[in-house]
């Protein structure tokens, strides 16, 4: 019976599959033993299958990571001077490309910057330029800064958002549902109606808008946002059926409980009426209120980022109109 074993057994009758990283594309290398010992094509193969190994293994060493093909393109990040957009950010810049870094604040903006040139790769360039998104002349204005400086934008990612007004449903006002939708929902429109003809011009283009577990999830305290990021999801397949024959794949993302600033201020103010500290807080929460986030902690901001990347990399030409949950399990349904 053909048997696997590692390299240094003596081997009996094996049939090994290693995919080389050398070069050589997935071959296989089929070793047969006679009852005599090896044949000399027998030691020829053997030695393929150890210089597979070693080449395997210097891989993995050497942490060798996936060309996301994108270099030299540029990336519009909302939301960017912290949490996910700051740190998807980082890892964009890493991969060269160029980042036009938005935000409505003005020094934590250059901060921030100043750590995404920090990763910058292959001379990719990084320009910090504050927006208020629920100003759409704003927004226009930012489109045509990423005009002048890099030809438009071949990339959207909007992590611009807020938590907005939370409380009874009843005792929310019509300003609360106004300020969360301008922002989280509105905000994205807005955006998106900026940048899409400059990925039109380009017939390529990659889009990641925001969502929450709020969508396929909702929390009574927080109607407004539940909404606004139910209303995310669909704009997502509303765009995608649009815009996706034109080259423009568009995707959300729905996070739960990250630590982000967001959730800081959300534990800040729990600790507070709890009379306790954050971490008490933080634990508190997770017991009570995301009992279903399986991995037992919060996200952080670098996962969110690894998947907002890849959704913003040339290997998902045929990746559109879908929401990936990064959220540690907080969603119950197999289905949301």
């Amino acid at each position: 019976m053909p048997l696997f074993h590692d390299i240094g057994e003596k081997p009996k009758r094996v049939i090994a599959g290693i995919p080389t990283v050398s070069g050589r594309d997935l071959q296989l290398y089929k070793i047969s033993y006679t009852g005599n010992g090896p044949t000399s094509t027998d030691h020829t193969q053997f030695s393929l299958l150890q210089e597979s190994n070693m080449n395997l293994n210097r891989a993995i060493n050497n942490k060798t990571t996936m060309d996301l093909k994108i270099k030299g393109k540029t990336a519009v990040i909302t939301g960017g001077d912290s949490g996910m957009g700051l740190a998807t950010a980082k890892i964009l810049a890493s991969e060269g490309v160029n980042i036009v870094l938005s935000d409505k604040t003005h020094e934590e903006l250059e901060k921030a910057a100043e750590e995404v040139r920090a990763q910058a790769k292959n001379d990719s360039k990084v320009i910090a330029i504050s927006a208020d998104l629920t100003i759409n002349g704003e927004v226009l204005k930012l489109a045509d800064q990423t005009k002048a400086e890099f030809g438009g934008a071949d990339m959207l990612v909007n992590c611009a958002g807020i938590r907005g007004a939370a409380g009874d449903f009843l005792n929310l006002s019509d300003e609360d549902w106004y300020t969360s939708i301008d922002v989280d929902l509105m905000g994205a429109v807005r955006v998106c109606r900026a940048f899409i003809p400059q990925m039109q011009e380009k017939k390529w283009g990659r889009i990641v808008l925001i969502a929450s577990e709020n969508a396929m999830q909702s929390y009574e305290e927080e109607s407004p946002y539940n909404a606004c990021k139910a209303g995310i999801v669909n704009l997502t397949n509303c765009l995608t059926r649009a815009y996706a024959r034109e080259g423009l794949m568009i995707n959300c993302v729905s996070p739960a409980y990250v630590a982000t600033p967001m959730t800081d201020a959300m534990m800040d103010q729990l600790a507070k009426e709890r009379n306790s500290s954050k971490e008490e807080a933080i634990q508190w929460f997770l017991k009570n209120k995301r009992p279903n986030i399986v991995v037992d902690r919060r996200g952080k901001p670098e996962e969110v980022a690894a998947v907002i990347a890849f959704l913003c990399s040339e290997h998902v030409s045929y990746v559109t109109g879908s929401n990936y949950r990064v959220d540690g399990g907080a969603v119950g349904t197999a289905f949301g």
